[in-house]
C-alpha cells in the first residue's frame, strides 16, 4: 500500500478533503463526498491514506451511482484535442494528461483527425470518447479511438468508466 506524499486524507476535515480530492473525478466532486462520508460511517477513515485503498473505496462509488450520475461524469470529461483544450478551458490535471501524451503537438492532419473521431464518436455513443492517456502518445491514441468506435454502446459505457477508474487513479498517484 502506498501512502499519499504530499498529505494524509485521513486527517483532513470533509471540507477540505472535498477541496483536495474533489477534481480526482472530473467535475465529480460528489465521488470525494460520498467517498468521505461512507469511511466516516463505518469508521474506514484509515483506508483514505493508501492511494490503492482511497482509489478503491472511489472507484466502488462511482460503479455504485445510478446510470444518470455516471453519464453525467462521463460527459464531464473533455474531448482529446478538442476546443476546450485549444481555448485553454481544461482543468490543470487535464492539461497536463493531454499535454503528457503529445496531444498538443498534433499537426494540423493529426487535430483533424481528432475533430473527425470525436465527432463520429459522439455521434455514435453519445458521450466524449475516455482514455487514461498516461503513458500513451497521440498516435497510441487515434489508433484506440479508430479501434474502439467500432465497440456497441454498452462495452464503451462499460470501457468509459474503467478508463476514467484509472485516470482517477493516475491522479492520486500525484499525491
Amino acid at each position: 500500500m502506498s501512502p499519499f506524499k504530499t498529505c494524509t486524507p485521513s486527517t483532513l476535515s470533509r471540507d477540505a478533503f472535498i477541496q483536495l480530492l474533489g477534481d480526482i473525478y472530473e467535475h465529480s466532486a460528489w465521488v470525494a463526498e460520498q467517498t468521505f462520508d461512507q469511511a466516516r460511517a463505518e469508521n474506514r477513515m484509515a483506508e483514505l491514506d493508501s492511494v490503492e485503498s482511497l482509489h478503491g473505496l472511489m472507484a466502488a462509488q462511482l460503479m455504485q451511482a445510478s446510470h444518470e450520475a455516471q453519464l453525467a461524469l462521463i460527459n464531464a470529461h473533455p474531448d482529446l484535442a478538442g476546443k476546450a483544450a485549444v481555448r485553454g478551458e481544461l482543468t490543470a490535471a487535464s492539461t497536463s494528461e493531454q499535454a503528457g501524451a503529445g496531444i498538443s503537438e498534433c499537426n494540423a492532419e493529426e487535430f483533424a483527425r481528432f475533430t473527425e473521431l470525436n465527432a463520429a464518436y459522439k455521434d455514435r455513443f453519445k458521450f466524449p470518447f475516455i482514455m487514461a492517456v498516461k503513458g500513451s502518445n497521440r498516435h497510441q491514441i487515434l489508433a484506440a479511438f479508430e479501434e474502439r468506435i467500432h465497440n456497441s454502446p454498452e462495452q464503451e459505457f462499460a470501457r468509459a468508466l474503467a478508463e476514467i477508474n484509472n485516470i482517477a487513479l493516475f491522479r492520486l498517484q500525484t499525491l
